[in-house]
């Protein structure tokens, strides 16, 4: 179907009973390049994550030889050429309350494909936008991530285990129209609006003249590839602000574990930042991306797009 990107027409070619591997091949043989993910799992089997990911078949074969039940890790952005809406459903995030917003607002028209996730989630493809690169992001308490730039997908016929019963992603719908860019930017904004500018006496939240709570909060939306960057500058600005070090590792653990990196990762990073920071003749350099929190936020649930 004109239109598709090469993604969505190879899963509209694979044929029902298609292993992981028989999958991965198909892609590369697409131009889009695939990396193996941990059986059932989400977790990268390459050194380098979604930065290994390739077209060559020879490493794919080796890979899924190796490990024949691998899932198929995308990158996404301008590498596979799509970019994706992911949406989840965890603790008090009902991600299908933020969907159904955004999509009352006009904001998610043009999605090429529906994926369902094993986790009764969905992946809305869209075409990734030519010249022009889309970070990766997440809007935690919507329970809605987007997948750009610096991200990757688990793309089907992939599968991970819920309550011990094997649930594979699973293509749902590919549009009959066709496709439109996503403004992934102004999604974020509706859905993870910065705070307001006030003039007045300055947030409860400040530390030792630092926000500290929307530093945690900006550290916990980290995707793979920015994470132990972001930890870094983060620890180096609450150190420069001479907020007291324990206090920067409590805040910093929790931030830093719900984006993906270990306790001790978070501790070493933190006391490498404090070291760097005393010994700097001049403070680090500054943010690397727009520091945002959300607000609370409600709406009536729904469950997929029209």
């Amino acid at each position: 179907m004109p239109g598709l990107s090469a993604f969505t027409q190879t899963l509209m070619r694979m044929p029902p009973g298609a292993s992981t591997g028989e999958a991965a091949m198909a892609m590369a043989s697409a131009g889009i390049p695939v990396f193996p993910v941990a059986v059932n799992g989400k977790q990268p089997l390459t050194r380098h994550g979604f930065h290994d990911a390739t077209t060559s078949h020879a490493q794919i074969r080796h890979w899924w030889a190796s490990t024949p039940g691998a899932n198929v890790g995308m990158p996404t952005g301008a590498r596979s050429g799509v970019v994706v809406v992911d949406v989840d459903v965890h603790g008090p995030a009902n991600g299908y309350v933020a969907l159904d917003r955004s999509d009352r607002a006009g904001l998610l028209t043009g999605w090429e494909a529906l994926i369902q996730t094993p986790s009764d989630g969905l992946h809305a493809y869209y075409p990734a936008t030519p010249g022009t690169e889309q970070r990766s992001w997440q809007a935690a308490r919507a329970g809605i991530d987007f997948r750009g730039d610096g991200g990757y997908i688990i793309a089907p016929p992939s599968s991970r285990v819920i309550d011990g019963q094997r649930c594979v992603y699973r293509l749902e719908q590919v549009t009959r129209d066709q496709p439109q860019l996503l403004d992934a930017r102004r999604l974020r904004r509706f859905l993870d609006p910065p705070p307001p500018r006030t003039h007045g006496p300055r947030s409860q939240s400040m530390d030792h003249g630092v926000d500290v709570e929307r530093l945690a909060a900006w550290v916990g939306r980290l995707q793979e590839g920015e994470r132990n960057h972001g930890l870094f500058w983060a620890a180096c600005t609450m150190a420069e602000h001479h907020v007291p070090p324990g206090q920067t590792l409590d805040v910093l653990t929790t931030a830093g574990g719900q984006a993906g990196l270990s306790v001790r990762e978070v501790t070493v990073t933190v006391r490498s930042a404090y070291r760097t920071v005393t010994t700097a003749p001049t403070s680090l350099s500054a943010a690397p991306a727009a520091l945002e929190h959300p607000p609370p936020r409600a709406a009536s649930p729904v469950r997929s797009l029209p």
